[in-house]
């Protein structure tokens, strides 16, 4: 039966279905029929479904039989044909979404404009029917595939919805009859059933880890037509959606079905297969978890609770866990050992319990255990419009969150998969309201939480920082895959994304219980990617994995973070606050005690990763800044502040060392990870925090102690010592100067950045944007990239933001794209307005946000230009000190730092050394410690009373450096005697201390200790001050404030690795008079820096002015002596007694600073360095003159830069006087005549051009094709025009007349051109073999005999021989001769009849002849061969002739089509006619024309025998009248031999005009109508006796006529198109203007000719007199005459003119009586061609991409993955495609040689980027397409909209048509025919 019913004729399905559908649909009368017929189809659809050996159990292979889906159709449509069926229940259809669901690759657009939700997408159509103009979008390629928003509410704005989805209300749609889907309720969960059967039995457990992969891919396969099926059903629209929406949640339908206790055999079976496959992924059911017996969950035990560490089994519940303890076990000592965590914290009902109750929770099961194929995940995205359905899958997509977490990390493919998973994750946590339902009924907090803590629970291993040996702190591990492969990026971006949500954040931030888990996971993180210093060799391998680290930072700490931080903008939320604040301490605290922290962190250690430090410091900010909180009552104890500051204060120090070379040996990575912390992408999560938070550190603590950590962690607290010499014991010398740079800088930097301290958000955002712009101009895309935009996506600056773009017009002005010469494109620029570099310019920011150290300098050379340029300073400015924003009030003890006596301790040391040139200090130093001196007084506290310092005498405590804190008063305070500890050697002088001595103890940890032993015996002398024991001592009363120790020794430090290698130095004290303050060393400073004596003078002696003035604009901008100044200004300002101090100091004559003893060894450094500077400079100047030298070169010798410029050919004027041609030869520098045995040559490029072809005789330029209306038809081309004539002669005349009479060329043709350089041929020789030789790769063939001109460089493949010609007879030739025309005319054919013997065997006919074979292998061979016999030497002369007229078109193209310009155009300059025709003449020459057939008899000559033309031959001659004159010219030309008399040419040029003019009047006297024809006729024939008769054009065309009247010719004119005859009358005038248009082009080429075989300049004239200017400079107009001017006047008749006319026309008459059609078409029709141009594309580039980047390739009508297209002729090509390869050539370069002779020019649509392909390279050339802020956008990455910039494509067009691709384009590669 079950056979039988699989055979049935669809007939009989059909009837079968009718039936069913019959008795169902009846229903209530006879339910006994009803439950028969539902009885009768279930078991129908058994036999059906099933594999046809129904009776056995199945195997998994075997396929469901072909019949099911046809029998399905059958069954839903009742027996209807399925389209009706599909039809009528889209009528029903309610949605008002779109739903499109797309994969990966897919255009969609995305509008920040109408988006809520920052994921929206739309799919192309809904948003082109949608109104965005002017909104903020862009196009992008999807990655991981998506969904269309449109109609959706949640995710975007109704505004932007399209027409389609605009709401519809349900009243509209008619509700759904109950019969229509009656079937479909009954037949589809029996088909999902048996779709989930053949899932289960289709998967087997892979064995022993290996993948199965190949299984599960048949199993797909074979499943692919019925998932399709149902994809096909969703399409149906909501009805038929609400049915399946019913079958797959149901959860009576699948417990029916499946539970496997029914009778079916198979069903049993697969039902265990179920079972298996769910133990098997370590999950469970329920039911017998309990059998286990769970482990309570414990009461959420700390992460650092680590078991396992002695190798014992931590016997955590996951049964996997064994035996990768194994693994561990034997990975041997070198390798990070695996951490595991007890797993009491697990929520284990999370991890591993799934139930499923209904059928879309196991087709979801299977769907993860297949790992997400395609083609289900389309199905279950393309129900979502169905909102039950949206609910229910949701619910059952958290529900299998782990399990989808656990197959990911397994997952081999798992790039792919994530980018599924995403697919479908993004589409369902977008919806705010979906994701609060999910997360209050569904936990879905705590299921992501859980789930990403576990997943990071893999990769753990033991914290090595601080304590490696008993540390308990854990961190993943870089370098395992899971983070180096980014596997956790779809749980972290599903975690953002909810975390966007402002209910579901809320739930986060409140639940106490989560923060805490939340901690713990980002604890994970602190610490990890530890780097230790190398210090002795090189690390042998740099590990990447520095990557992964700050990735997953960023990812999973930072991105949540700042989601979380933007719902905690407002007062009401200070709560939420409070509690991470709390959770955020307390894991700190756990941290610290973990790696068991005390005061000092280890040396050479750093990690960048500090997250915990920055959630706590971003929060804090937030607090302060937004919710009103008071700072201290979030902060901790002191102590917990001093342990706080030390890991960031590391990175800090560690920054200075990187950028030092101290981390040399490490590799290039440390220097990576340095950049990195500090990149756009990460600064405002890793640095700016990290700043920020000591910055409050800093305005917490003791001002002493943090002034002395910073030097001390900075290693330069032995250089801050007043001796001239000092050792340091923890870095070597060559670093102190830039460390010491360092610590400065970051003291600036910690003191005047205001970011997270007041600055607005307007104000940082402005701030930062002037930094990028200050160090480099920038594009609009790469501000918005570098400049830090708040991570998370919801927060208010959006990149393209109102702000963003209101800013950039504020502080930047527009460069517009400009085109340099030379061919770089030069995209649109911002540029910091004058006044921002005036007020605005922060060096401060610039160093803080530069990731190279060169764009520092790059802004300070770009503010010294702008200077220079207003005239502001001269010299060398300093970085101008900039004005900050008020600090908020919380963090006012931040200043206190500038005001502590340990700060001006070093200020002043610093200013001491400075002064006195000790060594390794610098100009920055000093730059930096005036910035804080000017800090410090901008910043000081209260103006203080001008008396005594009373309060001070209380404060004189353990030294006698400074009276008080406060920087004003400490500046004048004189220190007279300073004791300092110096090594033995030292040069100071060792003298007994006065009494009142300062001391200064800068010096190292142990002189410390020393001096406290001393300080005890004789307290009369005093101590030694120093940094490092004062901290220790602050450090230990914190800690120990109640203990009596308080001041007892410091604590010994055990570790001594700080010390040098060998002894301590032996210190000893001396005492050094110093008798100076700071306020007296700045003015000695201003001495030094002048190089004057007394150069300061108080500026307000003479103006009281000066002291009221707050800003001074004379002192904004300067050098050092401006700043010197200005600071001087200010502390008199601040109080009089500085003021009067400064004056008194001034009014001493200063002695000369005393000449310095300097060591020699000192000397020695001292010099090293300034010698390195200057070398430096002298270098930089050096390369610089090369530079600039190179370039004006360049401009010089190649024309190529500027294509506009004329630069007039001197050259053949100045030759006049010279007796021969002198060549220089660019390889061996001689100069001389060119010889026959040693010829000298052209640098030439040959190449094959079809432009001439693509011009058309429309102005109108024809446009690129955008539609499927508009096509190109080729047939209007120059080329295709000549080509037709050739053939339609070779039709009916004799072949090689025919060659004769139509030059070919035009596709194909040969074009040569120069860069004006010549060489001697055996010079070359030498260098191409050198070239061979060579093994550098070269851009170009030698094989092929391409080099580059040895002195420019330029493009070339072949030198042209110099003829050795004799300028001496130049001249004479030119000289007019009195011979009569008729002599002329004789001479010119004795000449012809000279046969050309081939001259004799001299190098330079070898020379002559291997290049014109060159010119002949240029061009293929179709473009060579047009006679009908191959070979025939006919050939070989058509093609010669024809590279003269290509060449020559060519330039007259170039000069733009006319030359009224006249002179030499750079076209002539590059010009190598001359040569070339020597070349082609002597090769002409070889072939001699039979007398008989020769045309300058015809042309000269009446025919004696009339019957030598009616001769026997089959195929008659070309009438004379039908032969092209200008190749006529070169013809005769050619064939005379060289050098060329200028008298014959005259000749040859008057008869050759004469037949033109006769051309010209028999095409005139076929395009009247007959009534004009007879009106000329008679009134020329009246005139024929006149005396001027024959110059007169009336009586030529009447005689014309009347010849032609004899034949056929104007016969069957009523009947053809009226079109070609105007019907307006001709008049005189206008018959005169066609004449002269008509012979113009021929005069052209003749006077260009001309003008390259005997020199002279061209005429220039006004377009209108054209003719008349080149018939004059032509010989054929005798006496220049403008009234009146008629063309036949320049006519000179050699042969009484009525017989040589009758001769001609005979002609024409007699081939008329036989082709009566053809005599018409073969007149010649001189139609304007217009110059060739590219196709004109249309303004807007979506235009352009919409229609071609989904256009199917019209060979294998396939979307090609690259799609291109040509700009020549539009053709539509697949770039690389292998479908329309042929005989190994891709379709580009097909194309290429088809249309271009082998240059091609396409436009790749999906890169928006122009492609040239010239023969066998091929090189990108731009685009050109910009966006509106005149940016490319290569490969479409922004998808911003472009539009088409004219200047580009004018260049473009410009290099298409001058040739000069090959020289302007620098980067060329092969494309091996691939492309």
């Amino acid at each position: 039966m079950a056979a039988a019913a699989a055979e049935w004729s669809s007939q009989e399905q059909r009837a079968t279905a009718a039936r069913l559908k019959a008795a169902l649909s009846a229903g209530g009368c006879e339910d006994g029929e009803a439950a028969a017929a539902a009885g009768e189809l279930r078991a129908l659809l058994e036999r059906v479904l099933l594999p046809s050996s129904s009776s056995s159990p199945w195997s998994p292979g075997e396929a469901p039989p072909a019949e099911a889906l046809p029998w399905c159709r059958w069954l839903l449509s009742g027996g209807e044909p399925w389209e009706g069926f599909v039809a009528s229940v889209r009528a029903y259809d309610p949605a008002t979404l779109c739903g499109l669901v797309w994969t990966a690759n897919f255009v969609a657009y995305r509008c920040r404009t109408c988006g809520i939700s920052p994921c929206m997408s739309l799919c192309a159509e809904c948003f082109h029917l949608g109104d965005h103009a002017g909104h903020d979008y862009n196009m992008f390629r999807s990655q991981a595939g998506g969904a269309c928003d449109c109609g959706d509410g949640n995710v975007m704005r109704h505004e932007g919805f399209c027409k389609r989805h605009r709401i519809k209300s349900s009243s509209e749609v008619p509700s759904v009859p109950k019969d229509l889907l009656i079937m479909s309720e009954l037949v589809l969960p029996q088909f999902i059933f048996y779709l989930i059967q053949y899932l289960r039995e289709g998967y087997n457990e892979p064995v022993l880890d290996l993948p199965s992969e190949k299984d599960l891919h048949k199993v797909l396969q074979m499943l692919e037509p019925h998932i399709s099926f149902l994809e096909d059903l969703t399409k149906m629209g909501g009805a038929m959606r609400s049915v399946l929406t019913q079958v797959l949640t149901n959860q009576q339908f699948y417990t029916d079905l499946s539970s496997g206790s029914g009778e079916n055999a198979c069903v049993k079976k697969s039902h265990e297969k179920y079972l298996v496959a769910l133990k098997g992924s370590g999950l469970t059911f329920p039911e017998d978890k309990l059998a286990c017996g769970v482990q309570e969950p414990g009461a959420g035990a700390s992460s650092s609770v680590v078991q396992g560490f002695s190798g014992g089994k931590s016997t955590s519940g996951q049964g996997d866990s064994s035996d990768e303890e194994d693994q561990d076990g034997s990975q041997g000592v070198g390798k990070h050992k695996r951490v595991k965590l007890s797993s009491t914290a697990k929520d284990q009902s999370i991890m591993d319990v799934l139930k499923h109750k209904c059928f879309l929770e196991e087709l979801l099961f299977w769907t993860i255990k297949y790992e997400f194929p395609q083609k289900m995940v389309t199905f279950l995205l393309n129900m979502l419009p169905d909102q039950d359905y949206k609910i229910a899958f949701t619910k059952t997509f958290v529900q299998h969150y782990a399990f989808i977490m656990k197959t990911l990390k397994k997952s081999h493919e798992s790039d792919t998969m994530s980018n599924r998973i995403v697919h479908i994750s993004v589409q369902l946590f977008s919806n705010e309201e979906l994701a609060r339902q999910v997360t209050e009924e569904c936990q879905l907090l705590d299921i992501m939480v859980t789930v990403l803590l576990y997943m990071m629970e893999s990769c753990l291993i033991k914290s090595e920082l601080q304590d490696e040996e008993n540390s308990l702190h854990v961190v993943v591990n870089c370098g395992e895959a899971l983070l180096k492969n980014n596997t956790y990026w779809p749980l972290v971006s599903d975690f953002i994304n909810i975390l966007s949500h402002q209910s579901v954040a809320k739930k986060f931030l409140e639940d106490h219980r989560l923060l805490v888990t939340w901690m713990n996971f980002v604890s994970f993180f602190q610490g990890m990617n530890l780097n230790k210093r190398e210090l002795n060799e090189h690390v042998e391998f740099e590990s990447q994995t520095y990557y992964a680290a700050f990735a997953a930072e960023l990812e999973a700490c930072a991105q949540p973070m700042w989601g979380l931080l933007s719902h905690c903008k407002v007062r009401e939320t200070q709560e939420y606050t409070r509690n991470v604040v709390r959770y955020c301490l307390e894991a700190l605290q756990d941290w610290f005690d973990a790696i068991n922290f005390v005061d000092e962190p280890t040396p050479n250690q750093v990690t960048f990763h500090l997250p915990m430090h920055r959630y706590y410091a971003m929060f804090l900010s937030k607090a302060v800044k937004c919710q009103e909180l008071d700072l201290d009552s979030l902060l901790p104890d002191q102590e917990m502040l001093m342990k706080l500051m030390v890991h960031p204060l590391q990175i800090q120090a560690s920054l200075s060392e990187i950028h030092s070379n101290m981390w040399v040996r490490n590799g290039l990575q440390i220097k990576g990870q340095a950049m990195t912390y500090v990149q756009s992408h990460f600064c405002n999560s890793m640095i700016d925090p990290d700043i920020y938070l000591l910055q409050v550190c800093a305005s917490r603590l003791d001002p002493d102690y943090f002034i002395s950590s910073v030097f001390e962690r900075f290693k330069v607290v032995d250089l801050l010592t007043m001796a001239s010499q000092h050792q340091n014991t923890v870095l070597d010398s060559e670093h102190e100067r830039s460390m010491l740079e360092g610590a400065l800088t970051f003291l600036v930097i910690l003191l005047s950045l205001r970011l997270h301290l007041g600055m607005t958000d307007d104000e940082i955002l402005r701030a930062e944007m002037v930094a990028q712009l200050c160090m480099n101009d920038r594009t609009h895309s790469s501000l918005l990239d570098l400049i830090p935009e708040n991570p998370n996506p919801k927060s208010g600056i959006i990149p393209g933001s109102l702000s963003f773009e209101s800013m950039l017009s504020a502080v930047a002005d527009f460069k517009a794209p400009v085109f340099e010469p030379g061919g770089s494109m030069q995209q649109g620029m911002y540029t910091p307005k004058a006044e921002v570099w005036d007020k605005e310019f922060d060096p401060v920011m610039v160093i803080l946000r530069t990731v190279y150290r060169r764009d520092v300098q790059s802004a300070m050379d770009r503010y010294t230009t702008f200077l220079k340029q207003s005239g502001k300073v001269h010299g060398n400015p300093w970085p101008p000190y900039k004005k900050r924003t008020p600090l908020h009030p919380s963090y006012k003890g931040l200043m206190r730092l500038l005001h502590c006596k340990t700060l001006h301790i070093v200020l002043f040391t610093l200013l001491y050394k400075i002064l006195m040139d000790h060594q390794n200090l610098s100009e920055h130093v000093l730059c930096m410690v005036l910035y804080l001196i000017e800090l410090g007084l901008e910043n000081s506290s209260e103006q203080e009373s001008d008396e005594e310092d009373s309060a001070g005498s209380q404060e004189r405590c353990h030294d006698s450096w400074f009276p008080g804190n406060n920087l004003v008063s400490n500046m004048r305070h004189f220190i007279n005697y300073v004791r300092v500890r110096v090594p033995e050697t030292a040069p100071e002088v060792k003298r007994e201390p006065p009494a009142s001595t300062s001391s200064d103890g800068l010096a190292a940890s142990q002189s410390s200790r020393r001096s406290k032993g001393l300080q005890r015996e004789n307290s009369g002398t005093a101590q030694v001050f120093s940094l490092v024991a004062e901290r220790r001592k602050k450090f230990q009363e914190i800690i120990n404030r109640n203990t009596t120790e308080a001041n007892q020794a410091v604590r010994p430090k055990t570790s001594m690795k700080w010390s040098a290698p060998g002894a301590t130095p032996q210190l000893t004290t001396a005492i050094l008079e110093v008798k100076e303050s700071i306020l007296s060393l700045l003015i000695k400073l201003h001495h030094k820096l002048s190089g004057k004596q007394n150069s300061y003078y108080p500026p307000w002696l003479d103006d009281m002015e000066t002291l009221i003035q707050h800003e001074n604009p004379k002192y904004l901008h300067g050098d050092g002596m401006t700043a010197v100044e200005r600071i001087l200004l200010k502390a008199a300002l601040q109080s009089r007694l500085n003021k009067h101090i400064i004056e008194e100091i001034c009014r001493k004559v200063t002695p000369p600073v005393p000449p310095k003893k300097i060591s020699p060894a000192e000397k020695k450094t001292l010099d090293k360095e300034e010698r390195r500077q200057k070398a430096r400079e002298r270098q930089q100047k050096l390369l610089a003159e090369f530079a600039s030298r190179q370039k004006s070169f360049m401009e010089t010798a190649m024309d190529v830069e500027s294509p506009e410029v004329d630069i007039a050919m001197e050259i053949a004027t100045a030759e006049q006087h010279v007796s021969e041609a002198v060549y220089d030869c660019v390889i061996c520098g001689q100069s001389g005549p060119s010889t026959e045995e040693r010829p000298a040559g052209l640098v030439v490029l040959l190449q094959a051009s079809s432009v001439l072809g693509q011009c058309r005789d429309t102005t109108e330029p024809k446009k690129l094709p955008t539609s499927e209306k508009e096509q190109i038809y080729p047939g209007d081309t120059c080329a295709a025009v000549y080509e037709a004539r050739l053939a339609t002669l070779q039709q009916y005349f004799k072949d090689s007349s025919c060659l004769q009479s139509v030059s070919i060329g035009w596709e194909g043709g040969v074009y040569v051109q120069t860069c004006g350089h010549t060489l001697h041929i055996d010079c070359h020789k030498s260098y191409m073999e050198s070239l061979r030789n060579d093994q550098v790769l070269q851009g170009f063939s030698v094989e092929k005999g391409e080099f580059t001109c040895p002195l420019c460089r330029q493009f070339a493949n072949s030198v042209l021989p110099c003829y050795p010609g004799n300028n001496v007879e130049r001249t004479l030739w030119q000289c007019h001769s009195n011979k009569s025309m008729q002599d002329l005319i004789k001479e010119v054919e004795e000449l012809q009849e000279q046969l050309g013997t081939f001259p004799s065997e001299t190098n330079l006919s070898k020379e002559m002849e291997s290049v014109m074979k060159d010119i002949k292998s240029t061009t293929q061979k179709k473009y060579t061969d047009y006679s009908k016999s191959p070979g025939s030497p006919d050939n070989d002369f058509l093609f010669m002739y024809s590279v003269a007229r290509t060449n020559l078109e060519l330039e007259l193209v170039h000069r733009g089509g006319n030359l009224c310009l006249g002179g030499a155009s750079t076209a002539g300059k590059r010009s190598c006619l001359n040569q070339l025709f020597h070349v082609l003449a002597m090769h002409m020459r070889l072939y001699s024309i039979d007398s008989a057939f020769n045309p300058w008899k015809k042309l000269t000559q009446l025919a004696r025998d009339e019957n030598l033309q009616m001769s026997n031959e089959e195929q008659p001659e070309v009438p004379v009248l039908y032969r092209d004159v200008s190749s006529l010219l070169l013809i005769q030309i050619l064939t005379m031999p060289q050098p060329l008399r200028k008298e014959h040419f005259i000749c040859i040029t008057k008869v050759l005009f004469t037949l033109l003019y006769m051309q010209a009047l028999v095409i005139l006297s076929v395009k009247c109508s007959t009534e004009d024809r007879m009106t000329w006729m008679n009134s020329g024939a009246l005139k024929k006796n006149l005396s001027n008769a024959k110059k007169t054009w009336e009586v030529l065309l009447s005689h014309v006529i009347s010849e032609l009247s004899k034949g056929k010719i104007y016969e069957q004119e009523e009947t053809e198109d009226p079109a070609m005859d105007s019907t307006s009358a001709w008049c005189p005038q206008s018959i005169e203007i066609y004449l002269q248009q008509f012979c113009l082009p021929f005069l052209r080429i003749t006077s260009l000719l001309q003008h390259h075989l005997f020199g002279g300049e061209l005429p220039s004239c006004q377009e209108g007199e054209e003719f008349t200017v080149l018939a004059n400079c032509l010989g054929l107009l005798s006496s220049f005459q403008s009234s009146q001017f008629s063309s036949a006047s320049c006519l000179d008749w050699s042969v009484p003119p009525f017989d040589i006319i009758s001769q001609w026309c005979s002609e024409l008459v007699s081939f008329s009586n036989n082709h009566t059609k053809q005599v018409k078409i073969l007149l010649i029709q001189e139609p304007k061609w217009d110059l060739p141009r590219l196709l004109q594309l249309p303004e807007n580039y979506n235009t352009i991409f919409q229609y071609y980047h989904r256009k199917s390739c019209s060979v294998c009508s396939k979307v090609p993955k690259d799609p291109a297209v040509c700009l020549v002729c539009g053709t539509f090509v697949c770039l690389k495609g292998l479908c329309c390869k042929q005989q190994s050539y891709c379709e580009c370069v097909l194309h290429s040689q088809n249309c271009g002779a082998g240059t091609g020019i396409f436009l790749l649509i999906n890169a928006s980027v122009i492609i040239i392909i010239r023969g066998l390279r091929f090189c990108l050339w731009g685009s050109v397409y910009l966006d509106a802020h005149g940016e490319e956008d290569r490969d479409l990455r922004r998808g911003k909209p472009l539009y088409i910039c004219k200047e580009r494509y004018k260049v473009l067009e410009q290099q298409w048509v001058s040739h000069t691709f090959d020289h302007i384009n620098k980067r060329w590669g092969p494309h091996y025919n691939g492309l």
